[in-house]
């Protein structure tokens, strides 16, 4: 039978009564940028950067020649992974293009939603990422003859006129619709919705499932991260070492900027994407030292250039002793290891205004921080300003805390203004969770370094985005399921998210093409897309349009333009403040609503029911 909006009669349904809008939505105030953050100074600007400012790399990154000669592919460039090629798909995708122009269908008209099921991490938020590769990739999507040699070779079943198809195939007709990349998104939403030529929309499945997967799943562990540390505090993505491989490394540094770090310790990532770089030194570093005489060329310069310090090294131990010796310190401490020290005041000569350094190599309180001490205070005398201190082990919350103390002791003691305010750099496997930990203990803790659990994932090895075919030559299509959560919402969709009052948004709601937008002050009703008795009446306040158009392919629509990565990363931090606090809090956070239209509702349970084989019993 036929499926049309049903007239069956509904439930009491609530309403949800909001007031007027404000004047306009407030703007939510703004996460610390990459400029504004600090371990010892501001983090250098783009255009500070003498090497290459963050648009030059940007620009670097996207280069490449375009594959296909699409009007539309002009200055988007290529992937920044050279191994996303059109090769970088699963056989079956080839099998079926095989069997779909076989059959002549490879040129039917299809539309596919890619999106996923659940959010990650045990949250209810998710952070949209990688769409600027997809768009990149389908811009230089395209098969050489070495790719066309290697298909025959392994599909040696299929008809040569098929390997002449595949020689013609680019993304010319295919369109893409997206979520602004740097969204917070939800579960069932499409992120994307591809159009196109069935054979080569196939194709499409495996790359962008790819790209779109881990870029949103490290994203949006960035920004937990993010928000479990405050917007106060520094963080820093040293996930390099742990990635998983080269390119792992590379993404996970662009996305963990993307959803809030400050800075990345991965040069490479540095040069390709301008996203600032920190780094200070290990404990090898500290432990290749034996003594103050490895130190050949003691003097310093001061800041100002006055002068010169023609034994920096003495500067430093004649301040050790007055630390050792002050009455406000009460002589705690003693013998300080002096193969640190040489470390430490050889570092300081290398790099005077930038003296961070790591104290746990022997001992925090007895040696670190004392040592460290001496070398910022000589550091003071030339006019220098040390940056602060990294703990990469032991007690982080009570050593962050006694450091402190010294440092407020010797800013007293020795009139140094400034030295209270040291910064504090934690590292050593952090989480989310022992993040929380340090916040509910207390510490003085000012950035914090992570790698391996945010790089990686630890919490969840995968996002699980979905591909599926939601209309084929203008016919909607459903996939059932006996697990609910699986069944697919059909037809060509566009999505919207409602605001209420508090410019907090309410709702994201999918309607069939064919109906009139919502509009802000008229009611809607809003339903859940399996669950009857899940519906509520919404008087938005504010409507977003979510699906934008960034690759029209032939079509005639206005092409979103892909924004910078600074601006991505400003989206991100923007709609994460736009969204209730119960939603993104850790403890048993809040679902947020996602619905579909009453029309919307009654096709899919008549699809559902026209494509189910009703069961016979004998």
């Amino acid at each position: 039978m036929p499926c049309s909006a049903s007239s069956a009669r509904l439930l009491p349904v609530c309403r949800l009564q909001l007031s007027p809008p404000p004047a306009r939505l407030r703007s939510p105030p703004p996460f610390p940028s990459a400029s504004a953050a600090s371990l010892s100074r501001p983090l250098p600007s783009p255009a500070a950067n003498p090497r290459r400012t963050r648009e030059e790399s940007r620009m670097a990154a996207t280069s490449a020649p375009q594959a296909n000669g699409n009007g539309s592919a002009a200055g988007v460039g290529a992937p920044t992974n050279p191994m996303a090629t059109a090769l970088l798909t699963d056989q079956y995708q080839f099998s079926m293009a095989y069997a779909y122009w076989k059959a002549g269908k490879h040129a039917d008209r299809a539309v596919f939603d890619l999106y996923f099921r659940k959010n990650p991490f045990g949250g209810e938020f998710t952070v949209f990422a990688g769409l600027e590769e997809c768009i990149k990739f389908i811009a230089n999507f395209k098969f050489t003859e070495h790719d066309i040699s290697f298909l025959q070779s392994v599909m040696p079943m299929c008809e040569g006129a098929f390997f002449d198809y595949l020689r013609e195939v680019d993304c010319s007709d295919v369109e893409v619709y997206s979520i602004h990349e740097g969204s917070v998104v939800f579960p069932k939403v499409p992120l994307m919705r591809v159009e196109g030529p069935v054979a080569v929309v196939q194709l499409l499945e495996t790359p962008f499932v790819n790209l779109i997967n881990y870029a949103s799943l490290v994203t949006t562990n960035a920004a937990r991260h993010r928000h479990v540390a405050g917007k106060s505090k520094v963080l820093l993505e040293f996930g390099l070492r742990r990635a998983q491989g080269p390119d792992g490394a590379i993404s996970a540094s662009k996305y963990c900027f993307m959803g809030g770090f400050d800075a990345t310790s991965n040069v490479l990532a540095g040069n390709l994407f301008g996203i600032p770089l920190r780094g200070t030194h290990s404990h090898a570093f500290v432990s290749s030292y034996m003594s103050l005489d490895e130190i050949p060329d003691k003097a310093l310069r001061s800041k100002d250039g006055s002068r010169v310090c023609q034994d920096f090294v003495s500067l430093v131990q004649e301040w050790l002793q007055k630390i050792q010796v002050a009455d406000s310190l009460g002589g705690v401490f003693g013998y300080t290891n002096q193969s640190e020290l040489a470390a430490f005041a050889s570092y300081a000569l290398a790099f005077p205004s930038n003296f961070l350094a790591l104290v746990d190599t022997y001992d925090v309180m007895r040696s670190g921080i004392p040592n460290f001490c001496a070398v910022a205070l000589a550091l003071h005398d030339l006019g220098y300003k040390a940056s602060g201190i990294r703990l990469d082990s032991g007690d982080l919350a009570y050593l962050s805390i006694e450091a402190r103390k010294v440092f407020c002791a010797v800013e007293k003691e020795f009139n140094v203004p400034g030295f209270a305010k040291m910064v504090i750099t934690a590292s050593n496997d952090l989480n989310e969770e022992t993040i929380d930990a340090l916040n509910k203990q207390g510490h003085e803790v000012d950035a914090f370094g992570i790698g391996t659990y945010l790089v990686t994932c630890y919490s969840q090895a995968a996002l699980g985005c979905v591909f599926k075919l939601v209309e084929i030559n203008s016919k909607p299509r459903i996939k059932l399921s006996e697990d609910v959560a699986k069944v697919s919402i059909p037809c060509k969709k566009r999505c919207f998210r409602l605001y209420g009052k508090e410019g907090y948004p309410l709702v994201d709601i999918m309607i069939r093409e064919s109906e009139s937008s919502p509009k802000a002050g008229e009611r809607i009703l809003c339903r859940h897309p399996f669950i009857e008795s899940k519906r509520a009446y919404v008087v938005p306040q504010h409507v977003e349009e979510l699906l934008q158009c960034y690759w029209p392919g032939r079509s005639d629509k206005p092409r979103a333009e892909l924004p910078s990565l600074d601006k991505i990363r400003n989206r991100c931090m923007q709609q994460l403040e736009k969204l209730r606090p119960d939603h993104i809090r850790r403890l048993n956070p809040t679902p947020y609503k996602v619905s579909v239209s009453a029309k919307l509702y009654d096709f899919i349970h008549c699809l559902w029911l026209n494509e189910a084989p009703v069961g016979e019993l004998q």
